[in-house]
């Protein structure tokens, strides 16, 4: 993930990484219940890429750097931090579409570089082979092609309608505009009891409707004091300023909705572990994600749902209520599920 112009506790150049643990109720509803020996929460790793870009693209602000787009190009999905308030650092009043838009520019064009490139390349391959022989380089070359009006008519690759061989085509060329957009509107600590009614984010509004980006807005002032409170002073301050939960939280569960994942359950005395799918994945899906001799022996998952734990309490309350049940390889893992893999290798 990454981030472009608009924290104001941002501004150098070298990229950080962080990985943050995934808030989640239901994983601490069974640390507390199993009290296990090892608590391994989901995370999330996020990489900020510490570059600006101003609304008005060539000398409006730094421009993104070509060691920049190799750094994110492995991400999966990207965090765009946009300024919506006032600032006696910024000259210009806020313009949060405008600012978007070129971001997006950026972007497009770095893809639009890649596709050159390798256009090139396919055709010098294409003059050594004769007339009339199919090849693989021209199935990826009339793809590239479909890509790059797309491009040019300023529109993201992820707005593209691929099949699956085709996915597979392009899929190592990490096109940036082909992946999920989350937009993070940084707005004034004045601003957080009117968000919905916002003139400044109207537009922002429209643009992320258009380019198929979720929006996310928050006030970094306000998030930083919250962050250096202790839990409990955490939920009064944020009911003091209208605040539902913390802005942290709100980009994560973005996060897994731009990304379509989501989060299963093991659970034990030994360990309680939250695990990251996709959604849509099935039993033996899920079971490979915890370990690849569950996935290749897989016989039976034993099934409970988590609000069925909640519910009843206790994890012998649930089974003897009879919410523990088997499923086969083609069960389609619920968001929650806890999971337990009979396999034998």
């Amino acid at each position: 993930m990454t981030r472009g112009e608009g924290s104001p506790t941002g501004g150098g150049r070298d990229a950080l990484i962080g990985v943050v643990p995934v808030p989640d109720k239901r994983y601490d509803f069974a640390a507390a219940l199993f009290n296990p020996k090892k608590r391994t929460p989901a995370s999330i790793e996020v990489l900020d890429g510490a570059a600006t870009v101003g609304a008005g693209g060539a000398g409006g602000g730094q421009k993104f750097g070509s060691d920049f787009f190799v750094g994110i190009r492995s991400v999966d999905a990207l965090v765009q931090v946009i300024r919506a308030f006032e600032s006696p650092l910024h000259e210009s009043a806020p313009d949060p579409a405008k600012e978007a838009a070129a971001i997006s520019e950026e972007l497009l064009l770095a893809d639009i570089q890649v596709i050159d490139n390798r256009l090139e390349r396919i055709k010098k391959q294409l003059s050594t082979r004769k007339s009339g022989v199919a090849c693989p380089e021209q199935v990826e070359q009339e793809i590239l092609l479909r890509i790059k009006v797309t491009l040019d008519e300023f529109k993201p690759i992820r707005t593209v309608e691929f099949s699956e061989d085709e996915r597979r085509i392009i899929r190592n060329f990490d096109f940036l505009t082909a992946k999920p957009v989350i937009v993070v509107a940084n707005i004034a600590e004045g601003d957080l009891a009117n968000v919905d009614s916002l003139e400044v984010l109207s537009g922002l509004r429209a643009y992320c409707k258009d380019e198929n980006a979720l929006l996310v807005v928050l006030c970094a002032a306000a998030e930083q004091e919250v962050a250096q409170l202790d839990e409990a002073e955490q939920a009064e301050f944020l009911s003091a300023m209208g605040i539902e939960e913390p802005a942290r939280d709100r980009l994560i569960r973005a996060a897994y909705q731009a990304l379509g994942v989501m989060s299963f359950f093991t659970v034990g005395e030994d360990e309680v572990r939250a695990w990251t799918i996709p959604q849509g994945a099935n039993a033996v899906t899920a079971a490979g994600r915890i370990h690849s001799d569950l996935a290749r022996g897989f016989i039976r998952a034993e099934v409970m749902a988590f609000a069925e734990l909640i519910a009843a309490g206790t994890w012998d309350a649930a089974k003897a209520a009879g919410k523990l049940r088997l499923e086969g390889k083609d069960y389609i893992v619920q968001d929650g599920d806890i999971l337990h893999v009979r396999f034998k290798v």
